[in-house]
């Protein structure tokens, strides 16, 4: 098995944190996701405990709101010492609405509007990380007009190639993400935020990309935002406080993909950090970094229930679903890989090879292709592992298709985070 918490039961059945996945079908329907609580957890506190004990007690890491966001997810990453990075008023609702602490909280994205920036604003937020000039006026007007000084960090991009796939590359120069370093505009921006009068300046954020498998990418970005620590401290004697690293650590969705050391990666990129801190003459930055698929990914799975089985002779074999890109639209999107079982005949022989389609009216509606299976029937439980990060987040009501429930299963239960959306929730907006 992938993970460890996954395993097959004297059923012959998948089981998640114990559970039996074929019961869970059964009793709360599917398409279905299911989140181990306790996993969770578990790698909150990875990152909190790794980040302190190798970069020090004030690093903190942030969850990637978007790899996964509801309101219970936001009281589980608070209870584990974590901050958040939010990229919407739609996620900041949800961190208010679970109690979060807004003054751990960082806004990002390309483009907020004033409404964002107002809401974020009166509401207490902790950081806005600015991406552009345009939002920083904005920024420095309406917290004038609050009368507070507002604390932002500036993205930077620091111009790496992680070797990642490009839908996800965001440190390059040509992102549509921050100021770039080889073109000066990071500097620029580093001018203007400092001449604002409602404006703290905290310190830089960068980040290079997704499913990132060695810590060398992250060094060499930190050798970069180092670098221009130093130049800005010589240029403007101005002292970073923050270095805010990014996320981008990956997480095996397959059994090609390899295993990854998140402790020991942290300690080299932390060992990197200070030393170049050294050689730079600045002081060491409070170090943050922004998990989310590393965070959530390996804790869910999708429970899936299938209906036909269509065999075209010498050519291909489609097993059909009650569920597909509506609630996983990322090998639409990406082609991402993913492990694909029958969780009630987990220990049988997979000799049947075909692509698992989704229910909607669209040809691209495809969860994987070319997975092995024991020869599926109409009413088997279908897995598709690791889908905790992105599914969820991505889903959507196309062909007008209800957004499938979260369960939370663990040492304390099983417990409903998210209901099951309903055909009267499809027309709730509707006039």
């Amino acid at each position: 098995m992938l993970y460890p918490n996954l395993t097959i039961n004297e059923n012959g059945h998948l089981a998640i944190a114990g559970f039996d996945t074929v019961d869970l079908a059964k009793k709360y329907g599917t398409a279905l996701y299911v989140i181990d609580e306790d996993r969770l957890r578990q790698n909150c506190r990875l990152y909190v405990n790794s980040m302190k004990k190798h970069f020090g007690e004030d690093s903190m890491p942030l969850y990637a709101s978007k790899a996964l966001c509801f309101t219970g997810i936001y009281r589980i990453v608070a209870e584990c010492g974590m901050g958040t990075d939010i990229v919407s008023s739609g996620e900041l609702y949800t961190a208010i609405k679970a109690g979060f602490p807004l003054e751990k909280a960082f806004f990002h994205g390309n483009n907020k509007t004033d409404a964002d920036i107002e809401y974020a604003i009166e509401n207490g937020l902790g950081y806005f990380i600015v991406d552009n000039e345009e939002e920083l006026g904005a920024i420095n007007e309406i917290a004038g007009a609050h009368g507070i000084s507002q604390k932002i960090l500036l993205r930077i991009t620091p111009g790496i190639d992680p070797h990642t796939h490009k839908a996800v590359v965001t440190g390059s120069v040509d992102s549509k993400f921050g100021s770039a370093i080889e073109t000066g505009r990071a500097y620029e921006m580093v001018e203007a935020a400092l001449s604002k009068n409602h404006i703290i300046l905290e310190g830089f954020h960068c980040h290079i990309g997704s499913q990132i498998f060695e810590c060398e990418p992250f060094c060499d970005a930190a050798d970069i935002m180092l670098k221009f620590i130093a130049d800005v401290k010589s240029k403007y004697s101005y002292r970073a406080n923050i270095l805010n690293l990014g996320g981008g650590f990956g997480v095996r969705y397959t059994e090609a993909d390899p295993h990854i050391d998140i402790d020991a990666n942290i300690a080299d990129v932390a060992s990197h950090v200070k030393k170049r801190c050294a050689e730079f003459g600045v002081d060491m930055p409070k170090i943050l970094m922004e998990p989310g698929r590393s965070i959530v990914a390996d804790t869910g799975i999708t429970l899936y229930t299938v209906g036909s089985v269509k065999e075209i002779a010498d050519l291909k074999n489609y097993v059909s679903i009650d569920g597909g890109m509506p609630d996983n639209p990322r090998y639409a999107l990406y082609g991402s890989a993913y492990t694909v079982m029958l969780a009630n005949r987990a220990n049988e022989t997979a000799d049947f090879k075909c692509s698992i389609a989704g229910r909607c009216c669209e040809s691209g509606d495809l969860i994987q292709e070319n997975v092995m299976l024991p020869r599926p029937v109409r009413g088997d439980i279908l897995a598709v592992l690791v889908t905790g990060a992105y599914n969820y987040s991505m889903a959507s009501n196309y062909n007008r298709i209800p957004r499938p429930a979260i369960l939370l299963v663990g040492k304390n239960g099983e417990r409903i985070a998210v209901k099951r959306e309903t055909f009267e929730d499809l027309c709730l907006c509707d006039n």
